[in-house]
């Protein structure tokens, strides 16, 4: 959520940061609301102001024996008018809120200005493409053949976008997510959270899933809760409400969890497959910044993303999201993009973002420094450490082989219990 004094103060910044977005939200509402806002105030301190000076006239009036009949009609009014008056203010203040609350974030200066994807500059790449003198397939066909993947009888148990894992491959993907957490925890210094998968309507809000995106998200039916997109969402929201001291900055989380998205918007994208399912598993990191670093950190988590590439050998590239393609919540992200030989195609694998102080005042998170006597809002990042399922695809796509084999990168074998080349049997 954006700061209301900003707003108040500096619209035509706000204004010209939704134009490079390319949103349609109009400022101009925002400052209707708030000139209706400051007039109601105006005119209720006024009224309140000639009440609170009648209350000692209507005494001596009472105490002299004076008629005071007209001044207590007038107060009469005076009251109902003061309600009236506090009862719009409320519905104007609450419909401020909503608006601030359905406005993106506001991109870094840094941030290319661009419309879409189309426009996201590639920042840097590591490794090469594999050259495979026979014609790569895609990890659908691999798992099929290989008996790991199974998508028919993942239909008939929950309908279309699930799978089934089997065997190996289920073993390849939990140890995909364990290489992860252990990496991320040993290398990186983030602490492994086990957190909830289903998380109320206030959590939601605190990130900014509620409400603009609820009909991508999973409700239980009966209740106000939901299950998780991701674990950024109750990741994000532990210090809720809390004050966190300066020196334990910044804060690292991470966790390994299911993911469960509608995919509403996305109605026949990515069919086939691992890429676009309802439910997936990712690692997730998240930073708990200091306003002053929490650039830097967003370079360093997007580093740590790219090193379980790196260590598994897997060639990818570093883009840079434009104002036209930034999540609601950014003010600058990074995607690192894996190379998929079956698809013949860069696959999205981790986003990292920093979301300023966005989130901090939708969920109320501030640090407290020593010797300030205000508290001050921490930036919140979030990034894929990385994206599970997708990472298994390309395990599997990068490391087949002519007789559809795939072969295990070194630095999976400790987790997969010697198992060097996955085979048909």
């Amino acid at each position: 959520m954006l700061d209301l004094k900003l707003m108040q103060k500096t619209p035509d910044l706000v204004r010209e940061s939704l134009k490079k977005r390319g949103s349609k939200i109009d400022v101009q509402e925002f400052l209707t609301l708030d000139e209706r806002r400051k007039s109601l105030i105006a005119e209720g301190e006024t009224l309140k102001a000639e009440r609170n000076a009648a209350g000692p006239e209507i005494a001596k009036c009472k105490k002299s024996g004076q008629d005071a009949s007209a001044l207590l009609a007038r107060m009469a009014e005076v009251s109902e008018r003061v309600k009236t008056l506090d009862a719009e203010l409320t519905e104007v203040e609450t419909a401020e809120r909503d608006w601030l609350m359905s406005v993106p974030n506001m991109p870094h200066e840094s941030v290319p200005v661009g419309a879409s994807e189309a426009d996201n500059p590639v920042v840097r790449s590591w490794g090469e493409k594999p050259v495979m003198d026979f014609e790569p397939k895609e990890h659908w066909e691999l798992g099929t053949a290989l008996g790991g993947l199974d998508f028919e009888r993942a239909a008939k148990l929950a309908g279309s976008r699930f799978a089934l894992s089997f065997g190996w491959c289920a073993r390849l993907e939990r140890a995909l997510a364990q290489f992860m957490l252990d990496t991320q925890t040993t290398l990186h210094g983030y602490t492994e959270v086990i957190p909830p998968y289903i998380v109320n309507r206030r959590t939601m809000t605190g990130t900014g899933q509620l409400p603009k995106f609820e009909e991508d998200l999973f409700k239980l039916e009966g209740v106000d809760s939901f299950l998780i997109p991701t674990a950024e969402v109750p990741l994000t929201n532990i210090y809720a409400g809390e004050v966190i001291d300066e020196a334990a900055l910044p804060v690292k989380f991470c966790a390994h969890t299911p993911c469960f998205r509608s995919e509403a918007g996305s109605y026949g994208k990515d069919t086939k497959g691992l890429i676009r399912l309802h439910q997936f598993h990712k690692v997730e990191m998240v930073n708990f910044a200091h306003p002053d670093t929490s650039y830097e950190a967003l370079e360093a988590m997007t580093a740590a993303a790219e090193k379980i590439l790196q260590l598994l050998g897997i060639h990818y590239r570093v883009i840079e999201l434009c104002t036209g393609d930034m999540g609601f919540g950014a003010t600058k992200t990074y995607d690192i993009e894996v190379w998929l030989p079956g698809q013949n195609q860069y696959r999205e694998i981790s986003s990292c973002s920093n979301c300023g102080d966005f989130q901090a005042r939708r969920a109320d998170i501030r640090f407290r420094s020593p010797g300030s006597k205000k508290n001050q809002y921490v930036h919140t990042l979030n990034g894929s450490g990385l994206a599970v399922g997708r990472c298994l695809v390309a395990v599997m796509e990068n490391g087949q082989r002519a007789d559809g084999s795939i072969v295990i990168p070194d630095a999976l074998k400790p987790y997969m219990g010697g198992l060097e080349v996955v085979e048909a049997k």
